[in-house]
């Protein structure tokens, strides 16, 4: 505890947005710039706690107290060294994650938490600059292959941690390059992938080979990649919960309605030089409506916002969450409290308790408006269950409505049934304690077999499979298991 008084002289400050007259005519990150000094100022709010609860409410098992320790001491490697410990990519967490680590802060009692995200990501941010994040690639070779479907965090993960245990891995992506949802799901504005880049030649430096545009069990068939001499030796499926939810309205077919990952994908494939947009996926001035309210919906607002819409609107099923953390729900668990995302400040038109009944055409296919209207909702057997308030129907008018519903599991891929690898009650992927699927040398991590989850949940389930492969293959690990598997 480098300052005993931090938590009662320093107050919670977090790095301030770009202005949003200028942020939405780029796509770039959305943050000011954040010193160390003001970094380091925030780490000292850390109490250093007897029992650290923001350990064992952060997937990767992060040691927060020691680098928060550090970073106000100012001894940055350290910090970095013992961030990159527990977590391959700190970068992306502390941009990315929602930090519930900072909801089971012991500060968040009765004040406001320390800014745990703010510090790892200028830990991290600060190991690059200085040029302490090298490759560390293995002093030995075993002679052992692995493939690892998918490039998202929970493969690019278990990748790294293979290939620093010494085995042979490559990396299947179907998409033209590699990240999965962090290049292909997520906005510049809230990453830019030169982030994603840097990571990604760290990987190939050592010994992660990268094969993208296949896509397995379509260009190259499971049988031969995987369970003959000479070819590899485990298979990791980590490919993501990419079965979005969808909307079975009336109208639904009509051109200008899409899912939100599609619309999504070709926008940050446009900012990569990759595709070029179609009048049937911008909002360029179209009226927009988002149906959803979480995170990916917040990402469409922001993205539209940028190519121009001439109004934005985003329908949340739910009714608005309260203003302020519920005393009446107990500390440590996740706070029931409205968030607002930085789009939501940058002209868009929130409702709440509102079903979409059906959408409208122009009588040519085309979208005209969504009709919608007002619930409310009950809990039946802990489940909600909504009500229409009759009388409350009217019209939407939108050129482009986008579904951010959320994602049902695993995409049921040739892949799947080629291996003859089972899913689970859920529609995941079908796995045991040790991370194997009932196939003996095939593994499954991250959404794919857990359901859609954190980002920090996909980096933990990589870094888990990984020890959990290795020591398949070898009978021993050395390799560090955050999830104790």
């Amino acid at each position: 505890m480098g300052d005993p008084h931090g938590f009662l002289t320093k107050h919670r400050r977090v790095p301030a947005h770009r202005p949003v007259a200028s942020r939405v005519r780029d796509w770039q990150e959305l943050y000011e710039p954040f010193s160390r000094k003001e970094a380091a100022t925030q780490a000292s709010r850390c109490m250093s706690c007897g029992i650290p609860y923001c350990h064992a409410a952060c997937p990767l098992a992060n040691l927060i107290s020691d680098w928060n320790d550090l970073a106000f001491k100012g001894h940055w490697r350290d910090a970095s060294e013992r961030l990159h410990a527990t977590n391959n990519f700190p970068e992306l967490t502390g941009r990315l994650c929602p930090a519930p680590c900072e909801a089971a802060c012991v500060l968040n009692i009765n004040d406001e938490p320390v800014t745990n995200a703010v510090v790892e990501k200028q830990v991290a941010e600060v190991a690059w600059s200085e040029g302490w994040v090298v490759p560390k690639p293995p002093s030995s070779l075993t002679g052992k292959k692995v493939a690892v479907v998918g490039s998202g965090p929970a493969g690019l993960a278990a990748a790294q941690q293979l290939a620093r245990a010494g085995h042979g891995v490559t990396v299947f992506e179907r998409a033209g390059r590699a990240g999965g949802l962090l290049r292909y799901g997520i906005p510049d504005f809230k990453l830019e992938k030169w982030v994603l880049e840097r990571r990604l030649a760290q990987l190939r430096a050592e010994g992660v080979s990268f094969r993208c545009g296949v896509e397995v069990g379509v260009d190259i068939l499971a049988g031969e990649l995987f369970g003959d001499p000479g070819r590899m030796d485990a298979l990791v499926l980590a490919g993501g919960a990419t079965v979005p939810r969808d909307l079975a309205a009336p109208g639904r077919e009509l051109a200008g309605v899409h899912q939100a990952m599609t619309y999504l994908s070709l926008a940050n494939r446009v900012q990569e030089g990759d595709a070029v947009l179609t009048d049937e996926l911008t909002a360029a001035g179209k009226g927009v409506v988002v149906v959803g309210g979480g995170d990916t919906g917040a990402d469409c607002v922001g993205t539209a916002v940028r190519q121009g819409a001439r109004s934005v609107q985003q329908l949340e099923i739910m009714p608005p969450p309260p203003a302020e953390h519920d005393p009446a729900l107990p500390w440590l668990g996740w706070p029931q409290a409205l968030r607002t995302a930085a789009a939501h400040n940058e002209g868009v038109e929130r409702t709440w308790s509102v079903s979409t009944q059906r959408f409208l055409d122009d009588g040519r296919g085309r979208l005209t408006g969504l009709e919608v209207a007002d619930v409310t909702m009950t809990l039946v057997d802990g489940r909600p269950t909504f009500s229409l308030i009759e009388g409350t129907e009217r019209v939407l008018a939108a050129d482009l409505a986008l579904l951010a519903l959320g994602f049902s599991g695993p995409e049921r891929s040739p892949m799947l049934s080629q291996l003859g690898v089972p899913l689970d009650a859920r529609g995941n992927v079908a796995r045991d304690e040790q991370w194997a699927t009932p196939v003996p040398g095939v593994f499954a991590c991250g959404d794919m077999a857990r359901g859609q989850s954190l980002v920090a949940w996909a980096i933990s389930e990589g870094r888990s499979i990984a020890a959990s492969v290795d020591r398949w293959l070898m009978g021993e690990t050395l390799l560090p298991s955050p999830l104790g598997r």
